[in-house]
C-alpha cells in the first residue's frame, strides 16, 4: 500500500520538475527552498546503482570524512584497553571501556551514533553483533571503526565522517549536511560523496552504473540530479 503524503509535501512536490535532472547546485537550493520541517533538516543523497548485491564483489561498503562535516554531533564509543582507551578518551571519545562497555550495551543501552574497538577487542565486540549489526553500529575495518589508531578514528567520527554501504536494493544512501549549510558546502560535500562512489565502481559491472541520483530533505521530496553536472 502506497504511503498517503500530506498536504504539505504535495505542496512541496509540485515543485519539483519530475521529468528534469536538475544540476548538484541546484537540486541543493530547490530541496532547501521547498523544505518545510520546523527544525534544521538534514539533507540526504541516493544513489540508485546498477549492481548485484548478491555477488560480494559488487557490495560497496567504507566511510569518508565529509570537507565540511554533517552539522551532527557524534556520540562516540570506544572499546579499550590500557594506552588505547587513554588515547580514545584524550581525543574526545564520550565513552570508552571493554567488558564493562559491553555489557552495558547487552543491558539495553544504544544512546550512540559510532562504535569504534581495536582489533583486541573483537572477541568481545563481536558478541554484540545481533544487537549492533541490525542498527549499523558494528565496528568494521572496511569503515575504519576497527583500528589500533583509535585517536584518529575517533577525531574522523566527530568531525563529519560518514560511512556508507549498499543496500539489498543496490541504493547507497548517505547524509551531506544540514540544511543550514551554504549551498556550495553542501554540493561540496555531495562531489565528495559522488567521486568515492565513482571511485569504487566494481570491476565486474557492466553497462550504466549509476541508475538514479536523487537529494531530499528529512521529510521533503526527492529532487532528480544530473551526474554530469559535478
Amino acid at each position: 500500500m502506497a504511503r498517503k503524503r500530506g498536504k504539505k509535501y504535495q505542496t512541496a512536490l509540485k515543485e519539483v520538475d519530475q521529468d528534469k535532472a536538475y544540476s548538484a547546485s541546484d537540486a541543493v537550493k530547490l530541496v532547501k527552498k521547498i523544505d518545510y520541517a520546523k527544525f534544521d533538516s538534514t539533507l540526504s543523497v541516493v544513489f540508485n546503482l546498477n549492481v548485484d548485491t548478491k555477488q560480494a564483489d559488487q557490495q560497496l561498503r567504507g566511510a569518508v570524512v565529509l570537507p565540511n562535516g554533517t552539522g551532527k554531533k557524534q556520540t562516540v564509543i570506544v572499546f579499550a584497553k590500557g594506552d588505547k582507551a587513554k588515547d580514545a578518551k584524550a581525543a574526545g571519545a564520550d565513552y570508552v571501556g571493554s567488558d564493562d562497555l559491553a555489557q552495558k550495551i547487552q543491558d539495553g543501552w544504544l544512546d550512540f551514533d559510532v562504535a569504534i574497538a581495536t582489533p583486541d577487542m573483537m572477541p568481545q565486540v563481536g558478541r554484540l553483533g545481533r544487537i549492533l549489526g541490525p542498527k549499523g553500529l558494528m565496528p568494521n575495518p572496511k569503515t575504519g571503526t576497527v583500528t589500533m589508531n583509535v585517536s584518529k578514528a575517533v577525531s574522523d567520527s566527530k568531525s563529519g565522517k560518514v560511512a556508507y554501504r549498499t543496500d539489498r536494493d543496490g541504493n547507497v544512501a548517505v547524509i551531506i549536511g544540514k540544511a543550514s549549510f551554504d549551498d556550495d558546502k553542501l554540493v561540496e560535500n555531495f562531489k565528495t560523496i559522488k567521486d568515492l562512489i565513482v571511485k569504487n565502481r566494481p570491476s565486474s559491472v557492466r553497462g550504466t552504473y549509476i541508475s538514479n541520483l536523487s537529494i531530499s530533505t528529512t521529510f521533503g521530496p526527492g529532487v532528480k540530479v544530473d551526474l554530469s553536472s559535478f
